[in-house]
């Protein structure tokens, strides 16, 4: 109990260089890599934010890395994510990767078994539908489970005009 609130000089001293160390190392490794290290459009990136987040903390907080080892396993994780980029090209490997988007509306209409798929509860959905200002379904063109995980909604402003096909090239309707 008393380990709870006290510390040293040095391991304070130590925990303040490994952070000073190790976020210039994320941001140089950032400036390389690009910005997409952490971006959220997939599943995939999202696991390689957490698994920086990890390294960080573990660097920072224990003593059981130093931070080149550190930098190094950010330098494995950052390579890795620019390979999985590249390799997305492949249709094969990015359906082994990535989730895809999955129509939850089509216009007015609640598709239920996409809801099921998607694991988001019809709550889940009008949330996000009184989130986004619809206040009539009449208004919603369509509602789209992202591989993010994120729900979009694309409204109906002009029901005359048609929603470019392109913008559901991936969605699964089913």
């Amino acid at each position: 109990m008393e380990k709870l609130f006290s510390t040293s000089p040095t391991s304070l001293l130590l925990i303040a260089l490994s952070c000073f160390f190790i976020y210039i190392s994320v941001i140089i490794l950032t400036r390389i890599f690009g910005k997409r290290s952490f971006s959220k459009m997939s599943s995939f990136d999202f696991a390689m934010t957490v698994a920086i987040g990890s390294v960080i903390a573990s660097v920072i907080m224990t003593q059981s890395l130093s931070v080149t080892e550190g930098a190094f396993g950010l330098l494995i994780i950052y390579s890795l994510q620019m390979m999985a980029a590249y390799f997305r090209r492949f249709e094969f490997f990015k359906k082994a990767i990535d989730n895809s988007p999955l129509l939850l509306m089509d216009g007015n209409k609640i598709l239920t078994e996409n809801l099921k798929k998607a694991r988001v509860t019809e709550g889940d959905l009008r949330s996000k539908l009184r989130e986004a200002n619809v206040i009539d379904l009449d208004e919603v063109r369509a509602v789209i489970f992202e591989a993010t995980g994120d729900m979009i909604v694309l409204h109906a402003a002009d029901k005359e005009r048609n929603l470019d096909k392109w913008l559901l090239k991936d969605v699964k309707r089913n």
